[in-house]
């Protein structure tokens, strides 16, 4: 069985991390999505962000009636594990735990856009994290080959003469080099960010296009992201 996990912060999860996940399932066979939210994002440990209960609900609510998409805990904080103190949620742990599980037919892949994979390479044990499965990559307007080629790291990175020629090539067809297999998931043209959304909630703007409505009303009921700009971390759940 083909399993993909597709990590983020999901603050909030939107259209377009639903429509990623609706191609790359329909492209490379996947029978199970996982939907993971961290808990605490490594890369945004010092940035305001939603708890995770409120996070974890609206993946949940947009997944509802998605039949290969699985909202999953893995990167929530155990406190019989971590003793209380909440750490960041690194992939390469996540994936490790994951493949612990899997039968010997199973294949793991991990699902993530051009725009986090841009800093990949910074990621904890990003060298190892690439090795243990293969990545579906989600192109994005404006990046080509060799952008994706480039953001890898420095070991794993082809020669400069051979990113050179993929320049002018978009993203498409699987990228395998010595130590990683990347294959490409066409555009999927749904413009839709995070940012956008929380600023739409302090415009007072509609969010119909933008996240499924069980996410809309969730939002609206639990009254997040308002005043975006300078919002706290918000803490456990809303009365």
């Amino acid at each position: 069985m083909n399993i993909a996990l597709f990590g983020g912060t999901f603050d909030p999860i939107h259209r377009g991390h639903v429509i990623v996940a609706r191609a790359a399932a329909a492209k490379f066979g996947l029978k199970q999505i996982w939907f993971i939210p961290a808990d605490i994002p490594p890369h945004k440990q010092k940035a305001p962000i939603t708890s995770f209960y409120h996070r974890y609900a609206m993946v949940s609510l947009a997944l509802a009636g998605e039949r290969e998409f699985v909202p999953s805990l893995l990167e929530a904080a155990d406190p019989a594990i971590d003793g209380g103190q909440h750490k960041p949620s690194y992939s390469i742990d996540t994936v490790r735990r994951v493949k612990q599980t899997l039968g010997k037919s199973d294949r793991l892949y991990f699902l993530i856009g051009m725009d986090a994979f841009q800093d990949i390479a910074k990621w904890n044990e990003a060298d190892e994290l690439l090795a243990q499965c293969d990545f579906i990559v989600a192109a994005r307007p404006g990046f080509s080959l060799a952008d994706v080629a480039s953001s890898l790291p420095e070991k794993l990175r082809p020669p400069p003469a051979v990113t050179k020629l993929f320049r002018k090539q978009k993203m498409e067809g699987p990228l395998v080099l010595p130590g990683v297999t990347l294959h490409m998931l066409p555009e999927t043209h749904e413009n839709v960010s995070a940012t956008q959304i929380r600023a739409a909630v302090d415009r007072g703007s509609a969010l119909k296009r933008l996240v499924p409505d069980a996410v809309a009303e969730y939002i609206h009921k639990e009254r997040l992201y308002r005043n975006s700009a300078t919002r706290k971390v918000a803490t456990g759940k809303s009365n």
